[in-house]
């Protein structure tokens, strides 16, 4: 069974991520976007998010792997591993919960939980 217009919308977005696409990205955001990363910011528009594609101290693509990603109405959620490498040559292993709210087959609302993992897939 394919997807939804609104889960392949979620993996194209993930996709632009994986890959820095900042172009492929946008493309799959409303201009009112709204994105919340628990504990770190939050921030509205295009522009804004623009600019914080690459978060301070990370350089390059992350690697992302779907973990699984759930349906209801307009809302999309996601939990994701991974790990982005950082400036220092590092690289920063991490679990996320994302929440992808859609408009019109575009996410308006993206809120995440991120938890860096420095000792094992827990801690």
């Amino acid at each position: 069974m394919p997807a939804s217009r609104n889960k392949q919308t979620v993996e194209r977005y993930l996709d632009g991520f994986r890959r820095t696409d900042h172009a492929q990205i946008l493309e799959c955001l409303t201009d009112d976007i709204v994105w919340t990363v628990y504990g770190h910011f939050r921030l509205q528009g295009k522009a804004a998010y623009d600019e914080a594609i690459e978060g301070p101290g990370f350089v390059g693509s992350p690697e992302l792997e779907v973990v699984r990603m759930v349906e209801e109405g307009d809302t999309v959620m996601a939990e994701i591993v991974g790990r982005a490498p950082l400036q220092d040559g590092s690289w920063q292993r991490m679990s996320m919960a994302e929440v992808f709210v859609l408009r019109g087959g575009l996410i308006c609302e993206r809120r995440a939980w991120v938890i860096a993992l420095h000792e094992d897939d827990v801690r």
